[in-house]
């Protein structure tokens, strides 16, 4: 069964982050894409212009209009900029009883560009990370959430998944992309168990949605994996190569974005058509 999959999230024109890789990462993934849009995002490469704040009872609208006519099988959750679009949401998937919801707490864009509302923060703890399957913060994320400093070890790391975990989530995947390492190392808990998932740090500047495109890699796969360890490894290897492949795209001057289709695309043989043959 193909799964279908809904982002709700802020948009981002480039296409390198937000709902448009997304929807990418979901079809890359072969799961069918689907989006609610929570803000409209003037924004490039190089940063965030200006933001169009979607009303709350319009993001609502959005999604009761989808569930009451497609099957949902897992929702990922990106930039929620506010605290009433934030509470909203956390309302309307407990109405629809939503089995698989993977939470990525979108707090600040690659460009430095606060993403989030302050009042939104306490509300994403108290109604959205109880709802949340799994939560998928960077560092700088985790430390916003636990109110305390980011953590800069493993061990660290580890303690801030715990405390994280207490929260509410299913799981916590904390991401190490901010460490000062050789690796970029991620640590899953799922309340009982720590597994560590060691990535090679690729050294490319098409870093740009990384964080959206791995939450959104794990919802697309998470319906077919037998556990969320095997879904989280693979939307991990699905990632590097994304990022591999990202040197092959000139998109912008600032952090271009990863490459989603980099598989499909190398696969893909272009033939020229005559130009006698075009009508």
């Amino acid at each position: 069964m193909i799964p279908n999959v809904l982002t709700i999230a802020g948009t981002d024109p480039s296409g390198g982050a937000g709902v448009q890789a997304d929807i990418k990462t979901f079809s890359a993934l072969g799961a069918y894409g689907m989006s609610v849009m929570t803000a409209l995002v003037a924004q490039n490469t190089q940063g965030v212009t200006r933001i169009l704040h979607v009303p709350p009872d319009f993001v609502a609208a959005q999604m009761d209009t989808l569930f009451e006519d497609v099957r949902v099988d897992a929702v990922k959750i990106g930039m929620i900029d506010t605290a009433a679009v934030a509470s909203m949401v956390a309302q309307r998937l407990r109405h629809h009883q939503v089995d698989i919801v993977i939470l990525d707490p979108v707090m600040v864009a690659k460009s430095g560009d606060r993403l989030l509302a302050s009042d939104a923060i306490e509300i994403m703890r108290q109604e959205l990370l109880p709802l949340a399957t799994l939560i998928t913060p960077n560092l700088p994320e985790a430390g916003v959430l636990l109110d305390r400093a980011p953590p800069d070890t493993i061990d660290g790391m580890a303690d801030a998944a715990r405390a994280l975990y207490d929260l509410g989530p299913g799981n916590v995947l904390l991401k190490g992309g901010h460490l000062t390492a050789e690796t970029s190392p991620d640590v899953l808990f799922d309340g009982e168990a720590l597994t560590m998932f060691p990535a090679r740090r690729v050294q490319t500047k098409n870093t740009h949605g990384t964080g959206c495109t791995l939450s959104a890699a794990i919802a697309a796969l998470l319906p077919r994996r037998s556990s969320m360890a095997s879904a989280v490894a693979d939307a991990k290897a699905y990632l590097t190569d994304a990022l591999l492949g990202g040197d092959a795209l000139d998109v912008g001057q600032g952090h271009g974005p990863v490459h989603h289709f980099h598989a499909l695309w190398a696969q893909t043989k272009h033939k020229e058509i005559p130009s006698d043959q075009i009508q």
